[in-house]
Formats: structure tokens, sequence, C-alpha cells
């Protein structure tokens, strides 16, 4: 038992921290992100054996039920509010090298549905049909979805960048 304890350990601490940046690009920011991994890691944890019989991949299939906690939040709560600073910072916490990045903001500023499309598309590299059964969706939904939030990005990253239309 303590063997299993410390392979799920090793496993944390190995992927902690890709699998924070992978929950920032999918909630936009880091408190959401942090809170979400440490929900999905606790029901992982909870049956770790029967992950690491039943996946090939447990990182896949932890970014995988991320995501879908993601979703799962965001159909409950049907509205996002993210606020870029927090209402009162007692400690001067490490700044985020992306938080200024154009394309991180344009991303950000997609909305809930949007941003998972892109996410899951271009980040965790899944096909539509994939992101549709992920998000309960139809394929042309997801094609629908990757066309406006793409368009909207190219739109805030040419105005940034003065017209130009490198993509």
């Amino acid at each position: 038992m303590s063997e299993e304890l410390a392979d799920f350990g090793e496993f944390v601490q190995a992927s902690l921290p890709g699998l924070l940046r992978y929950g920032h690009a999918l909630t936009g920011n880091p408190h959401d992100a942090a809170d979400l991994v440490q929900t999905v890691l606790e029901k992982i944890g909870s049956r770790w054996t029967h992950v690491q019989r039943k996946a090939a991949d447990p990182l896949a299939y932890v970014r995988r039920a991320m995501a879908n906690a993601h979703i799962s939040r965001w159909r409950r709560l049907k509205r996002e509010s993210l606020v870029a600073d927090l209402p009162e910072q007692r400690t001067a916490e490490p700044v985020d090298p992306f938080e200024h990045e154009p394309l991180w903001q344009a991303l950000r500023e997609l909305p809930p549905r949007q941003r998972a499309v892109i996410v899951l598309r271009y980040y965790e590299g899944l096909s539509e049909a994939e992101i549709a059964s992920s998000l309960g969706v139809s394929t042309g939904t997801v094609k629908s979805q990757a066309s406006k939030a793409i368009s909207t990005l190219r739109s805030k990253i040419g105005s940034i960048s003065g017209g130009r239309d490198d993509w």
C-alpha cells in the first residue's frame, strides 16, 4: 500500500508544474487552476491503482479529468467572471510571465466554451470528434466555436501587432 502511495506522490511531484500550467490555460487564472488541479488529484489519488491499470498514460487521463471537471463547473455556473487582480493581496506573489502576453490575454477573454475548444485542440491535441465527445456537443459546434475563437484571437492580436496578420 505504501508503495502505491509513493508512486502517486512521485507522479504528482513530477507532473504538478505541467498540470498547473494546463489548468491555468483552461481556467484563465492561477488560483482556479490550483483549485482544479487539487480537486482532480484528490479524486484520482483515492483510486490511483485503478487508474494505473486502466489508463495507458496516467498524465493524459489526469488532463482529461481536469478538462471534464472544468467543463462541468462552467456548465453549472453558466457564467464566469475573471478578474486580473485579487481584491486583497497580502503577500507578494510571483509574477506570472505570461500575464502580459497578448495571446494569453486574448485567450483569457474568450468565452469559456471557445477557450475550452482552443485549449483541448491546440494544447491537448485532441481531434474535433474527441473534443465534441468531451464537451457533449456536436462536431459542428466544435468547428464553429473554434472558428469564432480563432477569428477573435486574430483580431485581438492583429490590433495589438499593428494590423500584421502573421497567422
